[in-house]
Order: structure tokens, then C-alpha cells, then sequence
């Protein structure tokens, strides 16, 4: 009993250090430790970005069906601004884990604005398409012309003001490369916390300001992060992190910034290359029914947020990985993924036992359709049954990726995806007409897939070579 209770107190004990992020030493002592103090303000972090999605969604859902509709075509175009940031975020913690592990802070500054400034440079050349051409943009994606005269306000304000998005990506990531997982996640609460406050006040419009409509969401969202961004500048300005940037670093770097885009190119390609395969199995899935399609979606989106805690671990791998390489530690770097990947597997066990017993009670917290039920449930069955190998790989190839090798996990996602999983897809629902479990299986057997060669390939060793 006395021993639970000091279990219990020290759980607390290292929840709040790991909130406050006190404890920044992550390339010695317990690697039990390293991985709680990393992957709880992570995983904190991901849960932010899941929240301002809905709340965007819950608000502009009062406006209209256009204005939701808006929000879906505007985010499949910020879906390549996504790509570009997460390839550069990649790159970002892995070059500033790796000099921070080599006690080289100067060196991880310099990375570090070399970072911002291509963010800015990229973001520039999407601002000039997204301000000047937010109506033939809605048109190309299908958009119907009552929902562009309605909704392109919202793309010209996302789309301009996608400096916002971009910086914020990739200074979180310069500060989980840092081991400050937790200004990270600050960062992320004080972003949600003004979309939450702004975001009904610029749709539906309070006191002197007017009501924007759909376009309000966009003027809130971009000032909230826009603000957090404001909040990340001045702890790198002023040193409250492990990175401190001065006026001597805003220079241009060319052999820091060619290392950098080459490392990003992996991670860009990685992100593209399982998108792409999500929008053609979404649709396969639109041959089979609405009724299919919305259990699939309804399905995917309960999975999204019990994915958060095994990202968030998989995210901690990468710091530690980065940082015990810089450090002369390829065994500890090693032993730190053995053992991050086996407590995102345990967690993922445990969620797939609810999902396996419970999935049409949840299923039916979203619908009362028997037939989206019935298939929303099938969705969530058969990819919880390889949640095991997902929550392992994840871990895997994120260490690929906190190495600097983003090459390793493009390949794998590559066979896994293009050549394996929709391939099967295709074939099994379609041409052998297994219908929808086709696709579902397709799936979780290209994440087993991707598991079984991610740990072949780490096993090689190769990673621990890989110089960033």
C-alpha cells in the first residue's frame, strides 16, 4: 500500500516537472523518465491541434452548409502548407536534437533560423496565391459558385496569413528538437485559448465588430496562432528556452539551409505520400454509399484521438533518438525507442480491447443510422485489431525521422502504401468484391506491414550512422 502511494506521488511529481518543463537533461539517467517528461506535454500538444479543428467546425456549422463545405476545400489546399511545415519540422528536430546532444547551442540556433527563414520564404509565395487567387482556388477544388461568392473570404485570409500556420509548426518543432516539449504545448494552449474566445465573436460578431461569417473563423484562428507565434519568438529571443537566437544568427547559412531542405525533402515526401493514399481510398469507399463513407469517416475521426498519446510518444523517440546520437550515445539512442515503442504498444493494446468490445456503443455517440453504424463499427474492428503494430511502428519510424534518415521511413511508406495497401484495396473491394471490409483490411495490413520492415531496417543500424 505505502508503495502505490509513493508510485501515485511521484507519477504527480513528474507530471507537473514535465508540464513545467524544469527537467531538460535527457541524454543520461533514467530513459523511463526521459520518455514521461517528453511525451506527456507532446501528446498535451496534439490534443491542441485536435481541439481547434472541432472548435472551428462546432462554430461554423451554425453559419451554413457552404461555410463547413468551405472549410473542407480550404483545408485540402493548407494540406500541401502541411506538407511543406511537417517535412521542415522533421528536419528541424532532428538537426537541433542532434546539436543540442552535442552541446553545441550556438549550432542549434543558427539551425534554428535557418528553419524560420525558409518558413517565411515558403509561406511568402502561398500568401501572393492565396490573397490574389482565393476564388479560383475554391473553383478548381469543385466548389459550386454560391459557396465561393459565400466562403472565399475564408481562403484569402487562411491562405494569406499561412505564415502563421507555418511558424507555429516549426518553432514547436525547433523546441521538441530542444527537449522544451513543454513551451511547445504553451505555445499550442495560448494558439486554442484566443481561437476559442475569438472564434464566436468574428463568425456571429460582438458589439463594434461585425459578423464575418465563415471568414471570421479565419481571422480568429490566424490571430490566435499568430499570436502564439509572437509568444515562440520572444522565448527564442530572449533565451527562456535551451536555444537562444540573437541578431547575429539572422544571417543566411547556405550550408546549414541546403542540410536542412535536403533532410526535409524525406519528411515532405513521407506526409504527401500517405495523403495521397487516404484521399484514393476515400474514394474507393465513395462506391459503396454515403452510409459507408460516413461510418468510415465517423470511424477514422474516433481513431484520430487515441492516435494523439502514441504521436506524442513517437514524437519523444525522435527528441531522444536526436539527442543521444549527438551525444555519442547510439546505444542509449537505441534502448530509448525499444522502450518508447513498447509503452505505445501497451497503450494501443488497450485501446484496440475497448474498440474491439465496445465499437458500436461509440459509434452511436455520433449517429443513430443503423447502416453508418453498422459500418463505422466494422471500420473501427478491424484497424483496431493491428493498433499493436501501429502504436510500435509509429515509434519506429518517427526514430528514422529524429536520426535525420527521412529517407528510410519515405521508401517504407512508399511500398507500403502505394505498392501494398492500395493495390489491395482496390482489388479486394472492388474487383473481388469484398466491398468496404476490403478496404479496412487493406489498411490495417499495411500498417503491420510497415512495422514488420520499420523494425527490420532499424535493426540494421544504418540510422545510427545517418549526419545531419
Amino acid at each position: 500500500m505505502q508503495s502505490n502511494k509513493v508510485s501515485i506521488r511521484q507519477f504527480f511529481k513528474y507530471l507537473r516537472i514535465a508540464i513545467s518543463g524544469k527537467e531538460q537533461e535527457f541524454t543520461s539517467g533514467s530513459i523511463r523518465k526521459a520518455v514521461f517528461l517528453l511525451s506527456i506535454p507532446m501528446i498535451l500538444e496534439m490534443l491542441m491541434e485536435s481541439i481547434f479543428a472541432i472548435v472551428d467546425i462546432f462554430y461554423v456549422s451554425k453559419v451554413s452548409v457552404n461555410a463547413v463545405a468551405t472549410i473542407g476545400l480550404t483545408e485540402s489546399v493548407i494540406t500541401l502548407v502541411y506538407a511543406v511545415a511537417i517535412g521542415l519540422s522533421m528536419a528541424a528536430t532532428a538537426i537541433v536534437a542532434r546539436r543540442i546532444g552535442e552541446k553545441d547551442r550556438e549550432g542549434a540556433s543558427q539551425a534554428a533560423v535557418q528553419v524560420i527563414g525558409l518558413g517565411i520564404i515558403v509561406a511568402a509565395v502561398i500568401s501572393i496565391i492565396g490573397v490574389f487567387f482565393p476564388k479560383e482556388i475554391l473553383q478548381l477544388m469543385g466548389g459550386e459558385p454560391d459557396l465561393i461568392a459565400e466562403g472565399y473570404g475564408y481562403t484569402q485570409v487562411l491562405l494569406g496569413g499561412n505564415v502563421t500556420i507555418m511558424l507555429l509548426f516549426l518553432i514547436n518543432a525547433i523546441f521538441r528538437g530542444a527537449g522544451d516539449a513543454s513551451i511547445a504545448m504553451w505555445a499550442l494552449v495560448l494558439s486554442n485559448g484566443l481561437n476559442i474566445i475569438l472564434d464566436p465573436i468574428f463568425i456571429f460578431g460582438f458589439g463594434p465588430i461585425p459578423a464575418f461569417g465563415v471568414e471570421g473563423a479565419a481571422i480568429a484562428t490566424t490571430i490566435g496562432r499568430g499570436t502564439a507565434v509572437i509568444f515562440q519568438l520572444l522565448v527564442l529571443f530572449y533565451g527562456w528556452s535551451k536555444i537562444k537566437v540573437g541578431f547575429k544568427d539572422l544571417v543566411l547559412r547556405v550550408v546549414v539551409m541546403v542540410n536542412l531542405i535536403k533532410v526535409s525533402l524525406g519528411g515532405i515526401g513521407q506526409f504527401l505520400i500517405g495523403t495521397s493514399s487516404w484521399v484514393f481510398l476515400m474514394r474507393i469507399m465513395s462506391e459503396f454509399g454515403s452510409e459507408v463513407l460516413a461510418g468510415y469517416t465517423i470511424a477514422i475521426r474516433v481513431m484520430m484521438f487515441t492516435l494523439m498519446p502514441a504521436w506524442g510518444m513517437s514524437n519523444a523517440a525522435a527528441t531522444l533518438v536526436g539527442q543521444n546520437l549527438g551525444a555519442n550515445q547510439p546505444n542509449r539512442a537505441e534502448a530509448s525507442v525499444w522502450k518508447t515503442g513498447k509503452y505505445s504498444a501497451y497503450f494501443m493494446g488497450f485501446v484496440s480491447i475497448i474498440y474491439l468490445i465496445f465499437a458500436p456503443q461509440i459509434i452511436s455517440w455520433f449517429t443513430h443510422d443503423t447502416e453508418v453504424m453498422k459500418n463505422g463499427a466494422l471500420c473501427l474492428r478491424i484497424i483496431a485489431a493491428g493498433y499493436v503494430f501501429y502504436g510500435y511502428g509509429m515509434v519506429i519510424i518517427n526514430a528514422f525521422n529524429g536520426a535525420g534518415d527521412t529517407k528510410t521511413p519515405t521508401w517504407i511508406n512508399f511500398i507500403c502504401f502505394w505498392l501494398f495497401q492500395l493495390p489491395l484495396a482496390y482489388i479486394s473491394a472492388l474487383v473481388l468484391d469484398i466491398g468496404p471490409l476490403g478496404v479496412f483490411m487493406a489498411i490495417t495490413l499495411a500498417e503491420v506491414l510497415i512495422t514488420i520492415l520499420g523494425l527490420i531496417w532499424f535493426k540494421k543500424g544504418y540510422w545510427k550512422t545517418t549526419q545531419v
